[in-house]
């Protein structure tokens, strides 16, 4: 039998073998897949697919040359129906803690894995752990992994959050002392202490992730059959992710916001107005940490997976301002900012020297204040202006697809290496400009328009600007029955 006629019988009875009881041989798909349809997201509203004329709603030829108004198609997705606020933003901050301490702890005591949570002294085999060795866990664990090792080789340890932390935690017969260990690690020391406070260092606060380069890789990894390592498209970053409350003086000149500095982040009464002080890369480690967490959740669950969390894209974000209308020029139609009754319809500037202080909008406000547009987001106008992911250029709309257009470069903010550090700071300062939307409670009419358009720098931080979270709708749309 010639090599040919051997391989096609190897073939046939692999086949053949592969044909078992009750398979009749047809091309039926996998089987045991069940039906998914894309879950509501809470605090989300959906954004269905759609057209619209993105581009200025009033007259200005000389504008009109740089940014000519231009039809776009966007993909369906979930939107935060507000701002994030403070309180959604400490919920970050306060996991970020939670892991550090553990990590300190850790590397107090490699032996992490067997430290007791609990009051009273226990054997190590039946206390709670600060960490997991998961290769000796359940092989159905979808996050088993009996290869996993560390940077040292040895098996890869995972943070227990499942087990509270008891920071004042202390044990004499173990030699433990959680206070210590955490208050050396964590907190402002000696001179740096403000009247005798025992508080967090939040210079020490940094988020470190992962995310995939997929437009890297779709340019630069186009030989299937001599394929890159894929290490060259995984990215790692540490951000230092606590709001800068000192912009509340920082960003205006002769003016006393020193209350709003001390208190607006962390005072609960503003536990509901959106969080400000964060600039781009902090806002995307939000988002990446929310991903994860919800990724976590499906995974226990053993349930399919959902996109991402992100920032919208420019062209997403005008689309859901508008609020399924057309050519409008504020998120409730328009042509005024006032009602009949000749109320604020947002929370901007009106007049010089006027703030807004009629309707008590002199700073931002609840983020779920005002009427909400058709699509039945807050604050689309006015209260705070919003990161997008896009990249600034002024002539983004001559050169964009119009298929969920998009323009973006990636740099990075900061890296521990030295030599890493010397290229980011070498970055030229024009490819750190990201697009901001909607206007702020500070700004005037103008720039709380649906089409208005300016940019900050990713790695500045402002009283004026926050956030909100977008996620990719898989499917056609969410009114589908299959």
């Amino acid at each position: 039998m010639n090599s040919k006629l051997r391989y096609a019988a190897i073939v046939s009875s692999v086949v053949f073998i592969a044909c078992g009881p009750g398979d009749t041989g047809d091309l039926v798909g996998v089987q045991g897949r069940s039906p998914w349809f894309h879950p509501e997201p809470p605090g989300m509203v959906y954004v269905k697919s759609g057209t619209f004329h993105t581009g200025q709603g009033g007259q200005d030829v000389f504008q009109s040359y740089l940014e000519p108004n231009k039809q776009m198609t966007v993909g369906g997705f979930w939107m935060d129906e507000t701002e994030i606020t403070n309180n959604e933003y400490r919920q970050f901050v306060a996991y970020v803690m939670d892991s550090m301490a553990r990590s300190y702890l850790n590397t107090y005591d490699q032996d992490a894995v067997t430290l007791t949570l609990s009051k009273k002294p226990v054997e190590p085999t039946s206390g709670s752990a600060l960490y997991v060795i998961r290769d000796n866990s359940d092989e159905f664990d979808p996050e088993y992994d009996p290869n996993a090792i560390d940077n040292n080789g040895d098996p890869l340890k995972y943070i227990n959050q499942t087990e509270y932390l008891d920071w004042k935690y202390k044990n004499q017969k173990a030699g433990m002392n959680f206070d210590k260990i955490l208050y050396d690690s964590m907190f402002y020391q000696g001179n740096e202490r403000f009247r005798n406070k025992r508080q967090i260092d939040t210079r020490k606060l940094f988020y470190h992730y992962q995310w995939t380069d997929l437009v890297l890789a779709a340019h630069t990894d186009r030989d299937k059959y001599n394929a890159k390592n894929r290490s060259e498209f995984l990215k790692d970053e540490d951000v230092l992710i606590y709001p800068d409350t000192l912009c509340w003086i920082r960003d205006f000149t002769y003016s006393f916001n020193e209350p709003m500095a001390r208190g607006y982040f962390w005072h609960p009464r503003y536990d509901d107005y959106p969080v400000v002080g964060v600039n781009w890369s902090q806002a995307s480690a939000f988002c990446q940490w929310r991903s994860i967490r919800k990724s976590a959740h499906w995974d226990m669950r053993e349930l399919p997976n959902t996109e991402d969390f992100r920032l919208p894209t420019e062209y997403e974000w005008e689309y859901a301002s508008r609020g399924g209308r057309i050519g409008n020029k504020y998120p409730w139609g328009g042509p005024y900012a006032r009602n009949g009754k000749g109320c604020m319809l947002a929370n901007f500037k009106p007049l010089r020297g006027d703030y807004g202080a009629s309707d008590g909008g002199i700073y931002p406000v609840r983020a779920d204040s005002y009427f909400p547009n058709d699509f039945g987001l807050y604050n689309m106008s006015g209260n705070v202006s919003e990161w997008t992911r896009t990249t600034w250029d002024e002539t983004n709309n001559s050169f964009v697809h119009d298929l969920n257009g998009n323009y973006e470069i990636y740099t990075k903010e900061h890296s521990f290496d030295p030599q890493e550090q010397e290229k980011i700071k070498k970055t030229p300062i024009s490819r750190k400009r990201k697009v901001i939307r909607g206007g702020s409670w500070k700004d005037v009419a103008y720039f709380i328009e649906c089409g208005a358009r300016t940019y900050e720098y990713q790695d500045s931080s402002k009283c004026y600007i926050g956030f909100r979270c977008v996620q990719t709708y898989i499917g056609r749309s969410n009114m589908d029955q299959k």
